[in-house]
C-alpha cells in the first residue's frame, strides 16, 4: 500500500518518541527533528510507509550516532513475553481448537509495537483477543494450508511478539503428522524501532523449530537485506507454498503482493481504511489471486 497523508505526522511523532527514548535534551531534539522534517519534505510520498520510515530512522541513526535506541526496550519485551510463554502454551493445550488459539495468541503479540503504541499491555491484550472474532476471517484456508503445505515463509514483526510466533510455529508442527520440510523466518537485518532482528531470534531461542532458516530484510541501511516489495522477496514467496506476514509494517510493505496470510491487530486509521476494518480489530487475511 502507498503512504497516506496521515502517515506523515505519525512518522514525526515516531521520531520524537525515539529521540525521547534516547534521553536527548530538548535542544538536540529540535535540531534532529528539523532535519527529519527536511527529509520528509524531499521524500517521495508515493511509496509504502516502511520505505519512508526506513529513510527517517536511517537519518536519525546518522544524526545521533546511536545505532539501536530501542535496544533496552527490545530486551525487556523479549523477557516479558518469555515470562508469559508457559501461560500462553497452557491456554493452547487446554483449547478445543489448538491451532485457532495459537493463531490468536500470535496476533495478540502484535500489540508489542512501539512504532504505533507507547505502552502496550500484552496480558490484557492476550485475554481480550482470545474472546474476539476476526474482522477478516480466512482461518479455514489457514488451517488447510497448515496441514497440506510443506515450505513455510514467516515474516516476523516485533521483538517480544516473536515469542508468541514461536509458540504458533511449535503448535503447527505438533498438530501435523510431520514437521514442515522448511521454515524460513524473516527479520530485519539491522535495528529499527523495536522490530525483531537475528539477535532477538537467538535470544528467544527458535531451536525447537525444525528445519529452520533465518533471512533478513532491510532496515534502510545498505547490506541489511532486500526491501519487502523487491524481486528478491517475490522470489522467496515463490520458493515457499505457505507465506505468513505479521503486523502492520509487513502489511504496508507487502499488501500488493499475492499468496500471503496477514496476521495483525489494526492499530491506526490508515490501515483500518485500507484493509476494511476498525482500530482494535484482529485480522487473519489471505491475500491471493485465488480469492
Amino acid at each position: 500500500m502507498k503512504a497516506k497523508l496521515d502517515c506523515i505526522p505519525c512518522l514525526v511523532r515516531q521520531t520524537l518518541r525515539t529521540l525521547r527514548i534516547m534521553n536527548m535534551d530538548e535542544k538536540t531534539q529540535k535540531k534532529v527533528l528539523r532535519e527529519i522534517l527536511k527529509t520528509l519534505y524531499y521524500q517521495d510520498w508515493d511509496v509504502s510507509p516502511p520505505i519512508i520510515a526506513h529513510n527517517i530512522h536511517r537519518k536519525i541513526r546518522e544524526l545521533t550516532k546511536i545505532k539501536d535506541p530501542y535496544r533496552e526496550i527490545k530486551m525487556k519485551s523479549n523477557y516479558k513475553a518469555l515470562e508469559i510463554y508457559n501461560y500462553a502454551k497452557s491456554l493452547i493445550e487446554k483449547s478445543n481448537d489448538k491451532l485457532l488459539t495459537a493463531v490468536k495468541i500470535s496476533i495478540a503479540g502484535n500489540i508489542m509495537d512501539f512504532g504505533a503504541l507507547e505502552n502496550p499491555n500484552i496480558e490484557e491484550t492476550l485475554n481480550k483477543v482470545l474472546k474476539m472474532n476476526f474482522a477478516i476471517n480466512h482461518y479455514d484456508t489457514f488451517k488447510k494450508y497448515t496441514f497440506e503445505k510443506n515450505k513455510l515463509l514467516f515474516f516476523a514483526d516485533n521483538s517480544g511478539e516473536i515469542v508468541f510466533d514461536k509458540l504458533l510455529l511449535e503448535t503447527m508442527n505438533k498438530l501435523r503428522d510431520y514437521p514442515f520440510e522448511k521454515v524460513t523466518i524473516v527479520v530485519k537485518g539491522g535495528p529499527i524501532i523495536n522490530d525483531a532482528t537475528v539477535k532477538d531470534i537467538e535470544y528467544v531461542d527458535f531451536s525447537s523449530i525444525k528445519n529452520l532458516e533465518i533471512r533478513t530484510i532491510s532496515n534502510g541501511d545498505p547490506g541489511t537485506g532486500p526491501e519487502r516489495n523487491s524481486e528478491t522477496v517475490k522470489k522467496w514467496l515463490k520458493e515457499h507454498d505457505f507465506n505468513i506476514a505479521k503486523g502492520q509494517g509487513n502489511y504496508e510493505g507487502m499488501s500488493e503482493l499475492s499468496n500471503i496470510f496477514f496476521l495483525l491487530i489494526v492499530k491506526c486509521n490508515v490501515i483500518a481504511k485500507d484493509i476494511g476494518a476498525r482500530i482494535g480489530d484482529i485480522i487473519l487475511k489471505f491475500h491471493s489471486n485465488q480469492l
